[in-house]
């Protein structure tokens, strides 16, 4: 048996960097736009779940988040 509900929405990508990575990171929208090499307004609608995740920015992240992990 699950425990997860069924009928509930999934997590925006967005919402997990704006609430949990970037407070975290104690990066700005701006920094974190710059570190990706995108523009700002492009993060504030992925933040803003206006937009999806693109694979495009996908690997930009994943390409920074490695940075983090040697």
């Amino acid at each position: 048996m699950s425990l997860r509900d069924p009928n509930r929405k999934l997590t925006h990508p967005g919402a997990i960097l704006r609430e949990d990575v970037l407070p975290e990171l104690n990066m700005t929208q701006t920094e974190f736009a710059q570190r990706l090499q995108v523009s700002r307004p492009t993060v504030s609608k992925l933040l803003h779940e206006k937009r999806g995740l693109s694979p495009d920015l996908a690997a930009r992240k994943q390409d920074y988040s490695m940075m983090f992990q040697m």
